[in-house]
C-alpha cells in the first residue's frame, strides 16, 4: 500500500518560514520523481516545486528564490523549506510522486496539508 505523508504545515506570519516534509512508504521511493504541488480555495492545483530522481530541481517563478525542495532517499522522505512566505503562499500543499511506466506515467498523492499565512 502506498502512503504519502505531508507534515509540518500550519499558520505563519508574512516573512517566516515553513519546512515540509512528505514521509513515503510502499514505493521505491529512490526511482521516484517528486514534486509539490499546491491548492488555494478557487484555484486550481499548481506544481510549487520537483525534484527528479536523479535529485534535478524546477520551481515555479511564484517561489523561485524563497523555496527548495530536497530530498533524503535513505528516509525516503522529502522536503519543501518555505521562506519568506506570503499571504499568496497559502494553501493545502500535496506531496506528490511519480514515475515513468511503460503505458505512461504512474503517480501518487498525499492528503495535504494546511499553509496559512496571515498575520
Amino acid at each position: 500500500q502506498v502512503q504519502l505523508v505531508e507534515s509540518g504545515g500550519g499558520l505563519v506570519q508574512p516573512g517566516g518560514s515553513l519546512r515540509l516534509s512528505c514521509a513515503a512508504s510502499g514505493i521505491i521511493f529512490s526511482i521516484y520523481d517528486m514534486g509539490w504541488y499546491r491548492q488555494a480555495p478557487g484555484k486550481q492545483r499548481e506544481l510549487v516545486a520537483a525534484i527528479t530522481s536523479g535529485s534535478n530541481t524546477n520551481y515555479a517563478d511564484s517561489v523561485k528564490g524563497r523555496f527548495t525542495i530536497s530530498r533524503d532517499n535513505a528516509k525516503n522522505t522529502v522536503y519543501l523549506q518555505m521562506n519568506s512566505l506570503k499571504p499568496e503562499d497559502a494553501a493545502v500543499y500535496y506531496c506528490n510522486a511519480d514515475r515513468a511506466v511503460s503505458l505512461g506515467r504512474l503517480g501518487y498523492w498525499g492528503q495535504g496539508t494546511q499553509v496559512t499565512v496571515s498575520s
